[in-house]
């Protein structure tokens, strides 16, 4: 049985404590504008799964009530920074197994300010649940006083650099893109707009990484809505439907841990198995795909997945990027809506932000930064610890 999704909703991303709203506000907000896309009301929603890190244990259910009280189920999944992919993924396997016809996938963070611990939880190196990928990085690099994620990132980052000659400038030029895009997307945390040079003149956050390539801590929410072809067409939802045409999830494999490097163990190999899932299931590769929405926590990370997608060939990323390749008016356009680094990063609702911009565009409903003629999107959303969720969707 095929899925689709109809509605789409998000709240615009915030610098944590900037605005004074709990996360049932932001959960309120993205699922009432999801409901208010597909014109449906949550009575007819039969599950819903529900992903956040940060706060405590039933908050799923604290958000899923701000919509009504109709004694569904609702699951509360938390699975890193990859949490609001896995979400949909949910919604998508209980539409597709028969299970149900109408399912709200919903994600939302309440963060507090300053860079991320060990963990998405913020425990210690020890207690982390990567702690297994961090002896991974202290093995080969030694373990600094840097932010832990930005230090990880920041030594694959290093050796991508030895290893196939890129440049610091190639790794700012996807912040300049990025940054560049989120101007025509009022719901990004950021939408200032930075040279190559302004990106590299930033503060060092690990180096090569500068601020200005790392993904913020964030507010905000995103809710899709995941339905049945019968119910697309009983409710004569034809024009909003947008095809989940293939998805998978990878795990880590020892190929992860294999080789004691940080491109490996922050989630490429991973990546690239989702990616070949994907294509195989859909038939489509990636030549097929206009518009592609991926999980950009570091510039670095933007760089290994188009390598992991098959966009080029390893070590060649930073030329791609560098060639306008992933723009506007090049061969694809990647991360249209600012992405994490610009966009921002609440992390259990940045896969469905994802998907939701993807949505959008395959609709032609994406204004200033919309791209022409899309018909294919990709979305990749990754988190440590480890997950990797790859989407096609597919406007028919």
């Amino acid at each position: 049985m095929k899925a689709y999704i109809v509605g789409v909703g998000t709240t615009k991303f915030e610098k944590p404590e900037s605005r004074d709203w709990q996360y049932w506000d932001m959960a309120r907000e993205a699922g009432t504008q999801a409901l208010a896309d597909a014109g449906i009301s949550y009575d007819l929603v039969e599950q819903v799964p529900v992903g956040y890190c940060f706060q405590a244990s039933t908050a799923g259910q604290r958000a899923a009530y701000e919509l009504g009280l109709t004694g569904v189920p609702v699951y509360n999944v938390n699975n890193n920074c990859a949490t609001g992919a896995t979400v949909l993924m949910m919604a998508r396997q209980f539409v597709e197994g028969g299970i149900s016809d109408c399912v709200l996938a919903l994600g939302f963070e309440k963060m507090t300010r300053g860079a991320l611990g060990a963990g998405a939880d913020g425990g210690s190196f020890a207690t982390s649940p990567v702690a297994r990928h961090y002896g991974v990085m202290a093995g080969a690099h030694g373990f600094e006083m840097s932010p832990p994620t930005a230090q990880i990132f920041g030594n694959a980052a290093r050796e991508h650099m030895e290893r196939y000659g890129t440049t610091e400038a190639q790794l700012a030029a996807v912040g300049a893109k990025n940054h560049r895009h989120s101007a025509n997307n009022p719901d990004a945390q950021f939408q200032d707009v930075y040279s190559v040079d302004e990106i590299l003149a930033a503060k060092t956050i690990h180096r090569p990484l500068t601020k200005l390539q790392c993904s913020p801590t964030s507010d905000g929410a995103a809710a899709a809505l995941v339905v049945s072809e019968r119910f697309v067409v009983r409710h004569g939802l034809h024009d909003k439907a947008v095809e989940i045409a293939a998805q998978a999830m990878t795990t880590d494999t020892e190929e992860s841990f294999a080789s004691g490097s940080c491109i490996d163990v922050v989630g490429k190999p991973m990546s690239r198995q989702a990616a070949r899932s994907v294509y195989e299931k859909s038939g489509l590769g990636i030549e097929d795909v206009d518009v592609i929405e991926l999980h950009d926590c570091f510039s670095i990370n933007e760089l290994l997945t188009y390598e992991a997608l098959g966009m080029c060939a390893d070590g060649e990323s930073g030329k791609l990027v560098e060639s306008g390749a992933t723009t506007y008016g090049g061969r694809w356009v990647v991360n249209p809506s600012g992405g994490l680094i610009s966009k921002g990063h609440p992390l259990g609702a940045t896969g469905l932000a994802q998907a939701a911009e993807l949505v959008r565009q395959l609709r032609g409903e994406a204004a200033r930064r919309q791209v022409a003629d899309a018909r294919v999107g990709l979305a990749h959303n990754i988190g440590l610890g480890g997950a990797a969720v790859v989407t096609l969707l597919r406007k028919g």
